[in-house]
């Protein structure tokens, strides 16, 4: 099976909006969810991206996402919101929502929404960078489903629990953090097992509890560990991080929390037990000028980008990278060369083609 074949991003823009418009999801939120997903394809997130879009596919083919959802503001109060998502793609409804924090931040100076209802948003950094452009400081995080375990377990309790913010700069680039709380995100567990590779150690458990270097032992039963992984490692720190990811996302929101949250997998069997709605999301947004005048804020992020950049490297690399580098150097480079796919996410895409009648998007090589 051919590897690393690229396409064009535009034509995969084209492609994935259509996917969305033949289940009846309206235009703009078509247009919508297509640029949440390729955001992180543009930007070298190759696990949210497209590779995803098998998934979507199978869940609204099911009748398990609601293509035409109507957000529901369920209660306000001055800049916070909680929000219900109506079982829409969380392509769709996590933009409302971030829209919605930053409509608060203008009038109030901060605004956060808590969101249940919803389902799998895609990647976390694309949602801070929306109160970027607004000259705003923002946040978003989500809880996912079952797949890491607390700290010193080894049962699936807790999703990967991503958290990202983005802070603006003057002439520097937009200072980027998007993480998940466990050691990796499961999409590169998957990512190593369409490649036949092996995973570092420190990433995961097997079904017994024992730490595994074979993704198909993580996925068949065993667990991502938290950040940190281990005792040694200081891994109750991922653990927390996941914890309170896990509470402001889904407990606040009245979304499924913890080991309750629904699946993401369309070949997972039900859901089991249900302590909520949907899994959860939360964004927040600060209106800097409420701190300090806007432009010097600018300033000076540049000025700390430029002091870290000039820090001395470890022998052997190159440099030190800011937050968010890796983002927007693949963006520069994959709007040239094209968007490399993995040869088992090509023919997922060929048999979305062929069901649909949709045209395969063109390649670059």
């Amino acid at each position: 099976m051919e590897e690393n074949v690229r396409y064009d991003p535009k034509a995969l823009r084209v492609f994935m909006e259509r996917v969305f418009l033949h289940f009846g999801i309206p235009e703009n939120d078509a247009r919508l969810a297509t640029d949440v997903l390729a955001y992180s394809d543009e930007h070298g997130i190759d696990s949210h991206g497209i590779a995803r879009l098998k998934t979507y596919y199978g869940l609204l083919r099911a009748g398990r996402i609601n293509p035409k959802p109507r957000v529901k503001l369920i209660r306000e109060k001055h800049a916070v919101v909680q929000v219900d998502g109506d079982n829409g793609l969380g392509l769709v409804v996590g933009p409302k929502c971030m829209d919605i924090a930053i409509e608060k931040a203008g009038n109030y100076g901060s605004g956060s929404v808590a969101v249940c209802h919803t389902n799998h948003f895609g990647a976390a950094g694309y949602y801070p960078l929306m109160a970027v452009k607004h000259d705003f400081i923002g946040m978003a995080m989500t809880n996912t489903s079952k797949g890491v375990a607390p700290f010193l377990g080894k049962e699936r309790m807790l999703g990967t629990n991503p958290v990202a913010m983005a802070f603006p700069a003057d002439k520097e680039p937009t200072v980027l953090m998007d993480f998940a709380s466990s050691t990796v995100a499961y999409g590169k567990v998957e990512i190593a097992r369409r490649a036949g590779k092996k995973i570092p150690e420190g990433w995961c458990l097997d079904a017994n509890g024992d730490a595994t270097t074979a993704p198909e032992k993580m996925i068949n039963g065993g667990a991502l560990l938290p950040l940190g992984s281990s005792r040694e490692g200081s891994g109750h720190k991922g653990y927390c991080l996941a914890g309170m990811v896990d509470i402001l996302s889904a407990v606040l929101s009245g979304a499924n929390w913890g080991p309750f949250a629904i699946p993401f997998a369309i070949d997972t069997v039900g859901g089991g037990r249900q302590v909520g709605k949907g899994i959860g999301h939360f964004f927040s947004a600060w209106d800097v000028d409420g701190f300090r005048e806007v432009g010097e804020f600018k300033q000076e992020m540049d000025q700390w980008v430029k002091t870290l950049r000039a820090s001395i490297p470890l022998p052997g690399e190159a440099e030190v990278l800011i937050p968010g580098d890796p983002e927007w150097r693949s963006y520069r480079e994959r709007t040239k060369s094209g968007i490399p796919l993995q040869g088992e996410v090509v023919a997922d895409l060929k048999a979305i083609a062929q069901e649909t009648g949709i045209a395969m998007p063109h390649r670059t090589s």
